[in-house]
């Protein structure tokens, strides 16, 4: 299991192994595939992130989901709309994916946070790895 410190590292993307985390009882493999979320502050940018993101094949599937944000910022609590990104990729992919998104994100500090994804249809995720090979 990863310490406090270095899940918030992986999460800022300051990344210590070019791996993803290890998913607690996953008998110690890693994720061979990742979630990663973001969010924008229009339904717009959404799009164009999401568009960007499939084209270059750094995501297989990014569905845009709307939500409402709580959050401070210089000082402020905010109560925002937002739109939601779930980026689905493989691991291999992931600093590639990072790295697009804080060059074609909108916000000062996007969130950009990845999540293993420990099990689901092999079919599935069969297609995001071919959907995400370079």
């Amino acid at each position: 299991m990863l310490s406090a410190c270095r899940r918030r590292e992986w999460s800022m993307g300051t990344f210590l192994s070019p791996h993803p985390p290890r998913a607690a009882g996953y008998a110690g493999r890693m994720a061979d595939h990742v979630q990663v979320v973001t969010t924008t502050d229009s339904e717009q940018a959404a799009a164009e992130l999401a568009r960007g993101v499939v084209e270059a094949r750094l995501g297989a599937c990014v569905q845009v989901v709307p939500i409402r944000s709580f959050y401070v910022w210089e000082g402020a609590a905010q109560d925002d709309a937002e739109w939601q990104l779930q980026i689905k990729t493989s691991a291999g992919r992931l600093p590639e994916l990072v790295e697009h998104l804080r060059a074609n994100h909108g916000y000062d500090v996007p969130e950009i946070i990845a999540t293993p994804i420990v099990g689901g249809n092999p079919a599935y995720l069969a297609w995001v790895d071919d959907q995400t090979r370079p």
